[in-house]
């Protein structure tokens, strides 16, 4: 379903994009989103500051790969409801004639893809309502076809996504968006992970899960996983708030570890690859 087709929403059931956009401090979520997001603050009470590294890393990501690895083509699954900066907004201010495929499930994001849509003269963005689990309709879906050129590189966008698919199929799905992309594509991820403070985060996944949506945490050879086929950019596979392009950074990631006494523990790990 692309663009502005109609869709009921439904009120009664939590839904992580919405989940999301509460900590983010948005107003398009209902007492089912914030019932859940209170339970799962409990359980990791630094939630809001992580969402909002999860999109400064996302910033981050994309102003790199436009800027300086001239990618004009992207495709991010799970997208949200929109928050300012939008991902279209940081590729296209860098370069005018960037594509931008959003895709989500969740028909709330439906209502405000008008919103999604306002980008440059020069460019082009789209919206798809699509679940990630079904990776060969979002990629033969028109919209994706008339945007995106797989002959050249595209850098799929996967922010705080991958863990809300338990077990194997994850993987598969993931394979299956990256294969029909060329050599010199991105992939741009975070996920959640227990190897920071494994206490806090399995209790997030509880929390979650008590909420009727599914999750689950993984390790960082979980994650490594996901770019066993690519070349990891530096500083690789790092807690979120500790990637920076080029490894210019001058934390580690050790400095987001419990009992630093600087921050949070983190609760995830950020990494970009590129397709061999």
């Amino acid at each position: 379903m692309s663009d502005f087709e109609p869709v009921d929403v439904n009120q009664d059931q939590a839904h992580s994009a919405r989940i999301y956009d509460y900590f983010l401090g948005g107003k398009d979520n209902y007492d089912a989103d914030r019932e859940a997001a209170a339970r799962i603050e409990q359980a990791i009470p630094s939630v809001r500051a992580v969402a909002r590294g999860n999109r400064a890393f996302m910033a981050r990501a994309i102003r790199q790969l436009a800027a300086e690895s001239g990618i004009r083509q992207f495709l991010d699954i799970g997208t949200g409801i929109p928050t300012a900066p939008n991902l279209h907004q940081i590729a296209q201010e860098v370069a005018p004639d960037a594509r931008v495929v959003y895709v989500d499930n969740d028909p709330i994001v439906l209502a405000h893809a008008r919103a999604l849509l306002i980008g440059t003269r020069e460019g082009v963005t789209r919206y798809v309502q699509a679940d990630v689990t079904d990776p060969e309709g979002i990629l033969a879906d028109p919209a994706v076809r008339q945007t995106l050129d797989f002959g050249k590189p595209v850098a799929l966008s996967l922010i705080a996504l991958c863990h809300f698919v338990p077990g194997e199929q994850i993987y598969d799905i993931i394979d299956t968006l990256l294969a029909p992309l060329p050599s010199g594509s991105y992939l741009v991820m975070t996920h959640l992970t227990t190897d920071f403070d494994p206490g806090m985060v399995e209790g997030t996944v509880q929390a979650y899960r008590a909420s009727g949506i599914e999750m689950e945490a993984r390790t960082y050879e979980g994650v490594s996983r996901f770019f066993r086929e690519m070349d990891l950019i530096e500083p690789g596979i790092v807690a979120i708030d500790s990637w920076h392009a080029g490894g210019q950074d001058p934390r580690s990631s050790v400095t987001a570890l419990p009992g630093d006494g600087s921050e949070p523990p983190a609760a995830g790990y950020a990494a970009v690859g590129r397709k061999r």
